[in-house]
């Protein structure tokens, strides 16, 4: 690694994955990102970086021509991409723009690993949110250090480092960073927790909250178990365990690694009908004691096709899935599964 000083340590969970695979950095020009860049490559993993511009502050086109500059610097590709949103439920509109455009480069360019800046305050503050609103420890948990998505590995290899400790890091480099004021505003939820709470409380308590979360990890590995009964492509058939809330917990996994979030409406939409398609997008059929989740594929069947789903009780839904991907429908026809 190359000597720098106040470098923070990266789990070797993280960095055996990084090291072998072909790496994108989410870069912002930010504290975090920042940070991760030089962190990186201290421990010489490759990486080419993408940036999403929002045109929402003056600054963010310094934060591009800074991306830029290290691009050239230490010869990395880097993907620019221009987002124009409506200031209405901007920060939800934002995500699912950058990680559409993160998706699309990691098809096109066949990366595996997508790495993003995530921090412990980040997780605390994703923690005091969920736990405001009523939830469970899986969702108290949201930020994960490597989560598997539909193409690509989502790994968030700082989750046990402190904002603070990367500002020291970057200060004692003299590595450039900018501030987003944005960040300040309060009137979003975020900013609210991380002004009053979760800064001050890291600052006191950092050590007992990386060993807290250690422990409650544990604690959600033992307890999320997900029964898959069988799983080709994107279709995953899991065992209907009987209750709610393990099931919408399944359900939700599966879908996290085909690369989509469910909201709360969706999710008690899914627990009432038992059978329906989330946002035009993916199939959600309980039937025969099964769960099947597949992409909703609208497609014109042949006659024995159908009849032979018809026959076998494979739910109408995910037949266009079956009948586009030509599944062989032999597997069906064991009852044991």
């Amino acid at each position: 690694m190359q000597q720098l000083q106040n470098l923070p340590n990266l789990p070797l969970s993280s960095l055996e994955l990084l090291q072998k695979g072909k790496n994108l950095l989410a870069f912002s020009g930010g504290v975090d990102s920042s940070a991760l860049f030089f962190i990186l490559k201290a421990y010489k993993i490759n990486f080419d970086i993408c940036i999403v511009d929002y045109g929402m502050r003056k600054q963010s086109k310094q934060e591009v021509a800074y991306a830029m500059k290290l691009a050239q610097t230490f010869n990395k590709k880097i993907y620019l991409k221009n987002v124009d949103l409506t200031t209405n439920n901007f920060e939800y509109n934002a995500r699912i723009a950058r990680y559409d455009f993160f998706k699309q480069i990691i098809k096109e360019k066949n990366y595996t690993n997508l790495i993003t800046a995530h921090q412990l305050n980040d997780k605390l503050e994703w923690f005091f949110m969920q736990f405001s609103k009523g939830a469970g420890v899986v969702e108290l948990l949201g930020l994960q250090e490597i989560q598997k998505r539909d193409c690509y590995n989502l790994i968030r290899p700082m989750l046990e480092i402190s904002k603070n400790e990367l500002f020291k890091f970057l200060n004692s480099n003299n590595i450039k960073f900018f501030i987003d004021e944005s960040n300040k505003d309060t009137k979003y939820k975020r900013n609210f927790f991380r002004e009053n709470f979760s800064n001050e409380f890291i600052n006191n308590f950092q050590k007992g909250i990386t060993k807290s979360f250690r422990y409650l990890q544990k604690d959600k590995d033992l307890l999320h178990e997900i029964e898959i009964v069988k799983n080709i492509q994107k279709l995953f058939i899991l065992k209907d365990l009987n209750n709610n809330l393990k099931n919408i917990r399944a359900i939700d996994c599966i879908l996290k690694k085909l690369g989509y979030i469910l909201s709360k409406p969706q999710k008690d939409e899914i627990i009432k009908t038992k059978n329906l398609v989330i946002s035009n997008h993916f199939s959600i059929v309980f039937a025969n004691n099964l769960i099947y989740i597949s992409p909703f594929i609208k497609i014109k069947m042949d006659k024995t096709f159908k009849e032979k789903c018809r026959i076998l009780k494979i739910p109408p839904k995910i037949r266009g899935y079956l009948y586009q991907k030509k599944f062989d429908l032999s597997f069906f026809e064991n009852k044991n599964f």
